[in-house]
């Protein structure tokens, strides 16, 4: 059996629990949060409406940016007009903040994107990933620039594609990747969960299943920890991997599960101090990669699972590992 800390840099400093350790980093838990999200396109504006219904106990309030001023002004009259009758039920303020205000927060989230060409059945798609890394990494790296210049030493979320290396890149501008998680597993992870519950074959994923790595290529389904079996479990790695596609190929562009699954219910989960999918940094300085793994937020840092895993489960983690090291 393997264990993930395998991947950590020799001499990281963490703290070993039993089939856990803590990657150590001061995190300000609080009862309730001020985020702001930057990017209004179909990811953000989804988000926004996610977080504005699921983050109602954590988020005080939610600041949007983007340079769009109409959408702006849209989704806050939007937002605003979402309240229950009765008046129980607390939402969290939706508001339109500038840039030199995106900082003002306890939270930063990074939906921004720039159009990349459509994704086609049969096209390759890490040609598609990799265009869109080079879309999105000069904007996230403005970004980081700003947050560093001014000493924002908060959580950073990384929604926008492709989320592991835009993490990686973010944190090369700002010196802080334990603070840093990009929310790309937690839509492969429910989609795992769809195809799971079709195929009796495969449920074992339901109860006994993980996944690890990247959003998209490279990604480790694993139909049990358990009792591992490396056909069933790549079947449903295909599976999930191929969903982006099948979408696609019924005519829809597919961002709603991404910004709700990987995004709101992961950002929400994350700040309540709950287990939930992200990738977080196993490294050192800009030797290391953002690995999407089962972790949580707790007061001494980010607590990863840590599960006796075998060898051949093991090995296509730490090629998904290695791969995402190579890109940035």
């Amino acid at each position: 059996m393997r264990s993930l800390r395998e991947l950590l840099p020799e001499g990281a400093e963490i703290t070993e629990k039993e089939n856990s350790f803590i990657i150590h980093h001061d995190f300000a838990v609080k009862s309730s949060y001020r985020m702001n999200v930057v990017g209004m396109g179909d990811v953000g504006r989804t988000f926004l409406l996610a977080s504005k219904l699921l983050g109602n106990d954590i988020l005080s309030s939610i600041g949007i940016y983007d340079l769009n001023e109409d959408m702006l002004r849209r989704l806050e009259m939007e937002m605003g007009q979402i309240r229950a009758a009765s008046g129980d039920m607390r939402f969290p303020e939706v508001r339109i903040i500038g840039e030199e205000d995106l900082f003002d927060a306890d939270v930063f989230v990074f939906c921004a994107t720039k159009r990349v060409p459509d994704v086609v059945a049969g096209e390759d798609p890490g040609d598609v990933r990799m265009a869109q890394f080079g879309a999105n990494r000069p904007m996230i790296e403005t970004y980081a620039e700003m947050a560093a210049a001014r000493d924002y030493e908060n959580m950073f979320f990384v929604v926008s594609d492709p989320v592991d290396p835009l993490a990686k890149a973010a944190s090369l501008k700002m010196s802080m990747p334990e603070r840093i998680q990009g929310c790309g597993l937690g839509v492969m992870n429910a989609r795992a969960a769809y195809y799971a519950e079709k195929d009796p074959a495969l449920r074992s994923y339901l109860e006994e299943g993980r996944a690890f790595g990247p959003h998209g290529e490279d990604l480790v389904i694993a139909d049990s920890v358990k009792n591992y079996d490396e056909a069933a479990s790549e079947k449903l790695t295909d599976l999930t991997i191929g969903s982006n596609i099948a979408m696609r190929n019924i005519g829809f562009k597919p961002y709603i599960a991404p910004a709700v699954s990987s995004g709101a219910l992961t950002v929400t989960e994350a700040l309540r101090g709950r287990w939930h999918y992200s990738s977080v940094y196993f490294g050192s300085g800009s030797n290391g990669a953002f690995l999407g793994v089962k972790n949580r937020l707790t007061v001494s840092g980010v607590e990863v699972e840590d599960l006796p895993l075998p060898d051949a489960l093991f090995a296509r983690i730490e090629t998904a590992y290695m791969d995402l090291e190579a890109m940035i």
